[in-house]
């Protein structure tokens, strides 16, 4: 029962890891995104939203990591 329950998890946080991962604003691209993302992040323009999704992700991700090897260990 518990190892239904942790596999339910694991597809709701697959889940929202694609969520969060297709919200957050991709990089540009070509000459004029390379010349602009370096001054972005030289000056740090990336706030808000994005920097809360950034961490969002992080910890979503490692939660993911966390299920995905409690599952494994579950399977021997």
């Amino acid at each position: 029962m518990l190892k239904v329950i942790a596999t339910v998890v694991y597809v709701l946080i697959s889940l929202l890891l694609i969520a969060v991962v297709i919200l957050q604003s991709g990089k540009s691209a070509g000459l004029s995104g390379a010349i602009g993302g370096g001054a972005e992040s030289l000056f740090g323009k990336k706030k808000g939203l994005d920097e809360w999704l950034a961490k969002v992700t992080v910890w979503v991700a490692a939660c993911f990591a966390g299920v995905s090897l409690l599952l494994v260990v579950w399977q021997k």
